[in-house]
């Protein structure tokens, strides 16, 4: 296999990219219920408290050596683990390089390390994006014959949760059907053959990992329990139909991976008609991992994050092949590029635009019909290229043109499901759960209050009253904190946070204060219309969640009662 100059700088540079980032802001947004439910447990096993852990051993366990280390517990620090585990996705292609040859292998990782599905993976606390690198780690590591690595990044797959699973499914069945279809077309292929005592050394090393980081060296002994309920964690989503519609799933596929279906289609197609191994391989995986994600009862649309691995791996696969180009026809291709892009900008700007037009008014009806003249126009104009210089040069002017063209969209979806683009009402497809936008004013209050009354930001213990809300827990987790079921002001607590109700008894000793505490993107009741809008600004109908943060009025700076 012929390698190239500054390969491994491409790749360092691949990944510093990607690591920037999963890091920038990463502290920005409070952590929602799902990445706080994760979080406090990590926190609790660096406290000593020794809670009950769920099926997500490896980011619980070494999360908590950061906070044991480094802090009582950060936004930042809460998601750095996954953050990192994202930007190693960056140097997966490398150990492919066998397979998909060293330039297709050096696109493939700048197009994971800006993967907008994959960065907003990343910016998640939990063991999702940990599980679908580790796993990579393993395979890559295994097919370059290095048993040690693929046993370590095997075991800490297994300790990664239940996303794991669907992504083993996937390449079982994936290797099934390609078995089968070796047989009846009589294909024959050399397979792998690793080395003498390769398998033993990987389980042993694997065990070990299993063992020693399940249990944080024997500190955390219920680590293996929680790794052991990873299966039946995921298999309990086959029986449990609450996840988000199969619509809703193709439709993030269109909205944040226009690109990547493009050129995998086009990729796909000449593959199977010039039967190629390698390609069809890729994109059997492709279709074989996104039917195990839609057909998944409990699915949700991280679930999606194995089938855009083989979605960029067919797409660097086009986009090196459209990179042979002859030093003649440079100047026409450039030329076909610059009048995509220039049409597909126009495109853009008037799609926005007829987004915030009224639906029967002339503009409206006028940009309608612009959108469709561009797109017309824009099919001539490359036939004519076809026609009057060449076939090769209409084809690589306008893939490139559409290519420069959808991976800035790319960008700025990106930046959105990185949390990077925070608009009014704006939700996301791929950070899950509710927006919190008081959340940082809620916790100044509490704290200013506790402050105010006794010189100490965190004096005042906080009561949750009504409220099951992990969120919140980790918000105020600088304060003693107590959770009730019912309101009961019996031992008059300094601060207590309740639901959204008027309470007579309440008001009479204590001053209170309404916050949006959540906002639920209602998706379920989106018509097609607000669809097309959410692709412009990203903006939703939401449905909120109110709190009311009451304070004894003692504590107030105005009171003249002696203070506590």
């Amino acid at each position: 296999m012929r390698r190239f100059r500054y390969e491994p700088l491409l790749y360092a540079l691949a990944f510093i990219l990607a690591l920037a980032v999963r890091l920038v802001k990463l502290d920005a947004a409070p952590l929602s219920d799902n990445e706080a439910r994760w979080a406090l447990q990590a926190l609790g096993v660096a406290q000593g408290t020794r809670p009950l852990l769920d099926s997500q051993p490896a980011y619980i366990l070494l999360t908590s050596v950061l906070f044991y280390g480094l802090g009582a517990g950060t936004n930042f620090l809460a998601r750095l683990l996954p953050a990192l585990a994202g930007s190693g996705i960056a140097l997966v292609p490398a150990l492919f390089a066998h397979r998909l040859k060293p330039r297709i292998s050096v696109i493939l990782a700048f197009l994971l390390a800006f993967e907008p599905g994959l960065v907003g993976l990343s910016r998640q606390a939990g063991s999702g994006i940990i599980a679908l690198t580790s796993a990579l780690l393993a395979w890559g590591f295994w097919e370059n014959r290095k048993p040690v690595w693929a046993g370590v990044f095997a075991g800490l797959a297994l300790l990664s949760g239940p996303l794991l699973w669907p992504g083993l499914l996937g390449l079982v069945i994936t290797w099934l059907i390609s078995q089968a279809f070796n047989i009846r077309s009589g294909a024959s292929t050399e397979g792998f053959r690793p080395a003498r005592g390769a398998w033993s050394t990987a389980f042993w090393f694997g065990l070990a990992t299993l063992v020693l980081g399940g249990t944080l060296f024997f500190l955390a002994p219920n680590g293996l329990s929680a790794w052991a309920s990873a299966l039946p964690d995921y298999f309990a989503g086959w029986v449990s139909a609450t996840g988000v519609p199969i619509g809703l799933m193709l439709f993030s596929l269109v909205a944040y991976q226009p690109l990547g279906l493009i050129l995998a289609i086009i990729a796909g197609v000449r593959g199977w008609i010039q039967h190629s191994r390698r390609i069809m391989l890729l994109s059997l995986w492709l279709l074989v991992a996104l039917l195990v994600a839609l057909f998944y009862p409990a699915r949700q649309v991280n679930d999606l994050a194995w089938m855009l691995i083989p979605l960029w791996s067919l797409a660097a696969l086009e986009l090196a092949r459209d990179l042979n180009l002859f030093r003649e026809e440079r100047r026409e291709v450039l030329g076909v590029v610059a009048l995509t892009v220039v049409i597909l900008v126009f495109v853009w700007i008037n799609f926005t635009g007829l987004l915030q037009t009224a639906p029967d008014s002339p503009q409206a009806t006028l940009r309608t019909w612009l959108l469709f003249g561009s797109f017309f126009l824009l099919v001539i104009s490359i036939l004519l290229v076809a026609v009057g210089w060449s076939i090769r040069s209409a084809r690589f002017g306008a893939i490139w043109g559409i290519t420069v063209a959808l991976g800035v969209y790319s960008l700025s979806a990106m930046t959105s499901a990185a949390g990077l683009r925070l608009l009014p009402e704006s939700a996301d497809l791929w950070r899950p759960g509710a927006n919190m936008p008081e959340a940082q004013l809620l916790l100044q209050t509490v704290d200013d209050m506790s402050d105010w009354s006794r010189n100490n930001i965190d004096a005042q213990s906080v009561t949750m009253a009504g409220i099951d809300s992990p969120a919140m827990q980790w918000l105020l987790r600088g304060h003693t904190l107590y959770t009730t079921v019912a309101i009961d002001i019996s031992g008059q607590p300094p601060i207590l946070i309740t639901t959204d109700q008027q309470n007579p008894a309440l008001a009479s000793t204590y001053r209170g204060q309404i916050f949006t505490w959540q906002q639920q993107p209602a998706w379920n009741q989106t018509s097609l219309q607000d669809w097309i809008r959410w692709l412009g600004f990203h903006q939703v109908l939401q449905n909120p969640q109110k709190v009311i943060l009451w304070v004894r009025s003692d504590l107030f700076i105005d009171s003249t009662a002696p203070k506590p």
